[in-house]
């Protein structure tokens, strides 16, 4: 069974269609790159696949559980959303107890998770008992992270993971994403740095206006067709979602 399944997917605010009609599969313990231009429906996806927001319309399924049956699905998921939610008031190490303690992960095992991921990502342990309040962007990023994988689930939503991050931090995150891959986590994997997904995914699914226009590994998107010339993934993605003249250029309001 997929890790991910949807079924003509759709969303609408009003007269908006935010999210049209998606369908696509994603297997188990793979890592799915999700791209689009801003307010191509990307972030209103997420929401929907990790319980967040309703569908107007169609169906899926997250490691086999309805997305609508948020108390089921949300012991399968984590979820690092662009802006995530940490108390400034905390401690690292207060925030991420926190976290497994309603999750009811066990203690100890948790602990040595906890000190192992800070420790890969070089926050020290004085910085783990530095309030959060005191952090830069990117210290802030890494301990969402670990947050968001702390209890190993079974589909990890990335959004924009590596912001604010330094190169090495950067790095290590993608190192993580593949570890989690080679687990048996699915990634699915939302960013606007494309050498990250070309890096890391096995399929990308981009997104255009709501729409799934184009899906395939990195290496066939990369491939012009009807040359076989070798192009980046940054070209494939410009072409197909190239502006349409009539259409705004608004500020990302649904995606």
């Amino acid at each position: 069974m997929p890790s991910i399944e949807t079924t003509a997917l759709t969303k609408r605010y009003g007269s908006t269609t935010a999210v049209d009609q998606l369908d696509f599969s994603v297997p188990d313990g793979t890592v799915y790159g999700f791209l689009g231009p801003n307010g191509a429906g990307k972030t209103t996806t997420m929401r929907i696949l990790t319980g967040l927001t309703t569908p107007t319309s169609g169906s899926a399924t997250v490691a086999g559980v309805p997305v609508t049956n948020r108390d089921s699905l949300r012991p399968h998921i984590g979820y690092l959303p662009e802006e995530p939610p940490l108390y400034e008031q905390a401690t690292a190490y207060e925030q991420l107890e926190y976290v497994a303690g309603l999750r009811d992960l066990p203690s100890r095992e948790t602990q040595n998770r906890i000190d192992e991921l800070l420790d890969r990502l070089d926050l020290s342990p004085d910085d783990a008992a530095t309030r959060i309040a005191e952090y830069s962007k990117g210290m802030r990023q890494k301990v969402a992270y670990v947050q968001a994988v702390l209890h190993d689930p079974d589909v990890a939503f990335l959004d924009e993971p590596t912001s604010g991050l330094d190169p090495r931090a950067a790095r290590t995150i993608r190192e993580l994403i593949g570890e989690l891959s080679d687990e048996g986590t699915t990634v699915f994997l939302s960013t606007h740095i494309l050498p990250v997904v070309e890096e890391v995914a096995d399929t990308v699914g981009i997104l255009y206006d709501g729409k799934l226009v184009a899906e395939d590994t990195p290496d066939q998107l990369t491939q012009r067709a009807e040359t076989g010339e070798t192009r980046t993934l940054e070209d494939a993605f410009l072409e197909l979602t190239s502006t349409d003249p009539a259409q705004d250029d608004t500020e990302e309001t649904y995606g």
